[in-house]
């Protein structure tokens, strides 16, 4: 068993990719959430390059982490310059921190075109850095940047540039596939020749830009390497870097070689998902191991397989990594899917019956229209409790109609009047809105807070629009999902139709009759039935 350090860089590889921004607090709030999930090492930016990072640093002072190291990443000195005298080097004193992380050329090419200087002065550069920081106490992580591509061009020089890390004194030796081109038979013949040639520990950095960065970081451990360096959901430059949310979990359960603390691994989705809110990304469904689809089952073979035991379609436990088993019901499902999907809503209902049947022709029918409830199950379980006649509507429309203003000097006004039966009696009301959805719901809430004060503790969040035919141009069916929370859970409901009004009508009333049934129809007036 062999105990792999995790650095992870999400908070400055990371942060290099192509839509992501994160604030000052973002990044704190990174940091802490890292740190919970038990990760050895966070390399929080790079001290000197810009305010936001030297503000990060200069408020991580006062915080003190459970288990990782904070670490600093800088460049090694300039050419022709002491390392006493480099602003960099004086950045990174200044910041604090004990660890840090430098980087140098490991490619002939760069040393001689981008860094215009001799090959010689670039190792002296890399000992010269090395040395320098080690006398000021720190602990110090040396990437060597491009290194599989140096090597690959010129291998006794590549050699040479981590050799002078080593011989400075520096406490990590890491190799980076900063082009992302390698294979990982490659990156382990090298990762393993370089292991036996220098004393100090052997660290991966891989990016992503031949899908292979998980691959290549596994390999390299395989090969000696006992430091992986990633980020959170692979985030990073161009095709990004090795996705920890993935290294991880293959490091623990398949590879015998623990990188958290006993427990954590349970963290990881909800640390994945909660990095991908900050960062402001979509969190992919497909991402393995954390993400929503990863133990998703569709097919009814599948599910059926599932139900008998999990092992015939599933890898690990999901539990294992902080995510759980999903059974959609679709077109493509059978009655395996419906009992399934029934039992984990509580549902107790006969499924070997004509009317089980029924309820999953319907379902097909309706997808076959444009309705989709793998993202909506609020409205999947109404539809299935209402099948079961388990559960009713606790309102009914007589009518609603939105009107549009446009004034010159205001804008467009929307109104929206709605006339429901509730029980017995009769309500109508109006009310306006910025747009014609948010009139009608404002109009909808207005009618039955009065007789379902639970109402007014919900909110909408989200609210999608998908054209789903688009030859048919401004005619086309839309798909309305809506996404409703209250102060316990967050709920999910789906509308179609042709007219967008419509189908966010469909989508609005199902989210209010999901919170009154959950809620046992809130608390109804004494005088309606």
């Amino acid at each position: 068993m062999t105990e792999v350090a995790v650095l992870d860089t999400t908070l400055r590889d990371g942060a290099q990719g192509e839509g992501i921004c994160l604030s000052v607090e973002d990044k704190l709030k990174i940091t802490a959430k890292l740190d919970a999930l038990g990760v050895a090492y966070i390399e929080g930016g790079w001290p000197g390059s810009n305010p936001k990072d030297m503000e990060y640093f200069r408020r991580m002072q006062k915080v003190s982490l459970k288990r990782a190291k904070l670490v600093a990443f800088s460049s090694t000195r300039r050419p022709g310059m002491d390392p006493a005298d480099d602003v960099n080097m004086k950045a990174l004193l200044a910041s604090g921190i004990k660890t840090v992380t430098i980087f140098g050329k490991s490619w002939d090419l760069h040393v001689t075109q981008a860094l215009n200087t001799t090959l010689e002065e670039n190792l002296s550069m890399i000992f010269d850095t090395v040395k320098f920081l080690k006398s000021k106490g720190l602990e110090v992580i040396y990437d060597g940047e491009h290194f599989f591509d140096g090597y690959r061009h010129n291998e006794d020089y590549a050699l040479k540039t981590v050799q002078a890390a080593s011989e400075a004194g520096a406490d990590w030796v890491v190799l980076c596939d900063t082009n992302g081109g390698m294979l990982p038979d490659e990156v382990e013949r090298v990762v393993r020749f370089i292991a036996e040639k220098i004393a100090v520990p052997i660290g991966i950095h891989a990016h992503n830009d031949g899908e292979l960065a998980v691959a290549n970081s596994l390999a390299a451990v395989r090969a000696g390497a006992t430091m992986v360096q990633g980020t959170i959901n692979g985030y990073g430059e161009r095709c990004g870097n090795a996705n920890l949310s993935s290294v991880i979990p293959n490091l623990e359960l398949k590879m015998n070689c623990p990188s958290l603390p006993p427990g954590r691994l349970k963290l990881l989705s909800e640390a994945s998902h909660y990095i991908s809110e900050l960062a402001n990304v979509a969190h992919l469904s497909q991402q393995p191991f954390v993400g929503l689809s990863a133990f998703a089952h569709k097919a009814g073979i599948h599910v059926s397989a599932v139900a008998k035991n999990p092992v015939t379609y599933e890898h690990i436990e999901p539990d294992l990594v902080g995510n759980k088993r999903r059974v959609l019901v679709s077109e493509l499902s059978g009655l395996s899917n419906l009992k399934y999907k029934a039992e984990e809503l509580n549902i107790k209902a006969e499924f070997e019956t004509e009317q089980s049947r029924r309820i999953i022709n319907h379902i097909k029918e309706l997808e076959h229209m444009g309705f989709q409830y793998e993202g909506a199950e609020a409205s999947l379980e109404l539809l299935l409790r209402k099948a079961f006649e388990q559960v009713e509507d606790c309102f009914k429309l007589e009518s609603f109609k939105v009107l549009m203003e446009k004034r010159e000097d205001n804008g467009i006004i929307s109104e929206a009047m709605v006339k429901l039966r509730v029980g017995d009696e009769i309500v109508h009301t109006a009310a306006e809105g910025n747009g014609p959805v948010n009139a009608l719901d404002n109009a909808l809430r207005k009618a039955l807070e009065g007789f379902y004060p639970v109402i007014k503790d919900i909110h909408l969040t989200d609210y999608k629009v998908r054209v789903l035919d688009e030859k048919d141009a401004t005619a086309a069916k839309v798909r309305v999902l809506i996404e409703t929370m209250d102060a316990e859970e967050t709920w999910s409901t789906v509308g179609v139709s042709e007219n967008i009004i419509e189908a966010s009508w469909q989508a609005l009333i199902d989210s209010m009759n999901y919170v009154l049934y959950k809620k046992g129809n809130g608390k109804l007036k004494e005088n309606v039935s």
